[in-house]
C-alpha cells in the first residue's frame, strides 16, 4: 500500500482484523473509534494508514502480518461473539488463539454447526456479501410435518418483513417423518431459516449448519476447531470473486 494512499476507515478496520466492514461501521457509530485522538462517528471518512493512528476501544488497530482462518463446530448454548457482558459462554471460550480473531456472521445460541472465524476482515466481508451467493447448508428439524405446498413455497422464496428470500434448495431427509430437511440458502438475512419456516406456520426445533461454502465439520466433534487448509481458503476466496 502506498504511503499516501487514503482508504475508508471501515475498510482499514477490516484489514486489521478488528471486524468485518459492517461490524466496523457499527463500532464507528457507537463512538468506539478514535483517529489521531478524536472520536469519529461519521461513516465514509478516509484515513492514511501510514500516518494516521486509529484506536478501537482504547487499543490501537494495526495491519495484520499473518491472516488466520478457522472452522469451529459450534455447540448449543454458545454465543457467537468475541465477548459477552453477561458472562455467557462464547465461541472464544472454545477457540483459544493468542491473536485476535472474530466470527464470520452469526449463529443463534441454540444453533449448532459450522462457524468460520478469522482476523481477515476483507475476507469475511466478501464471503458474507450476498452478491457472491456463498452456499450455506443446514439440517432443519421442524415442529410438524411440512406440507407439499409449503415446501414448494420455500423453494420459490418466502416473503419476509425485509423482503422476499431467494429460492432455497430443500431436500427431505429419509427417516425424518417429513419433519427433517436439508436446506441450502445463498443469502444471510437475520435468522433466515427460522423466519422462513415460521412464515409457513412451523417452528424450527433444531438447526445445525452442516456446511459453509463447502467447509464442513466432518471429523470435528462439537466444541472443537481446526485451521482451514490453504486449499480450503483458496476455494472460499475464489467463490467470493478474489
Amino acid at each position: 500500500m502506498k504511503s499516501d494512499e487514503r482508504i475508508r476507515l471501515n475498510k482499514f478496520l477490516s484489514m486489521t482484523g478488528v471486524a468485518s466492514r459492517r461490524g466496523a461501521d457499527d463500532l464507528i457509530l457507537e463512538g468506539c473509534v478514535q483517529v489521531n485522538g478524536t472520536v469519529v462517528t461519521a461513516l465514509g471518512i478516509k484515513i492514511d494508514p501510514a500516518h494516521d493512528k486509529v484506536f478501537v476501544k482504547g487499543r490501537q488497530a494495526v495491519l495484520l502480518d499473518e491472516p488466520i482462518y478457522v472452522v469451529f463446530n459450534k455447540p448449543k448454548d454458545c454465543i457467537t461473539t468475541a465477548s459477552d457482558e453477561r458472562g455467557r459462554t462464547t465461541v472464544m471460550d472454545y477457540v483459544r488463539i493468542k491473536k485476535r480473531i472474530f466470527p464470520i456472521g452469526r449463529l443463534d445460541r441454540n444453533t449448532t454447526g459450522v462457524l468460520l472465524l478469522t482476523n481477515d476482515g476483507e475476507f469475511a466481508n466478501r464471503i458474507m456479501h450476498p452478491k457472491f451467493g456463498i452456499r450455506k447448508a443446514y439440517r432443519v428439524t421442524l415442529s410438524g410435518e411440512l406440507k407439499p405446498a409449503d415446501a414448494s413455497q420455500i423453494r420459490k422464496g418466502v416473503r419476509l418483513s425485509d423482503g422476499k428470500t431467494a429460492p432455497a434448495e430443500l431436500v427431505n431427509i429419509a427417516g425424518g417423518k417429513n419433519r427433517v430437511f436439508g436446506v441450502v440458502i445463498r443469502e444471510g438475512k437475520n435468522r433466515q431459516i427460522h423466519r422462513m419456516f415460521r412464515a409457513m406456520g412451523y417452528e424450527v426445533e433444531k438447526l445445525d449448519r452442516v456446511a459453509y461454502g463447502g467447509i464442513t465439520y466432518e471429523g470435528l466433534p462439537r466444541g472443537r476447531w481446526r485451521y482451514l487448509t490453504g486449499s480450503e481458503v483458496l476455494a472460499l476466496k475464489e467463490a467470493a470473486g478474489e
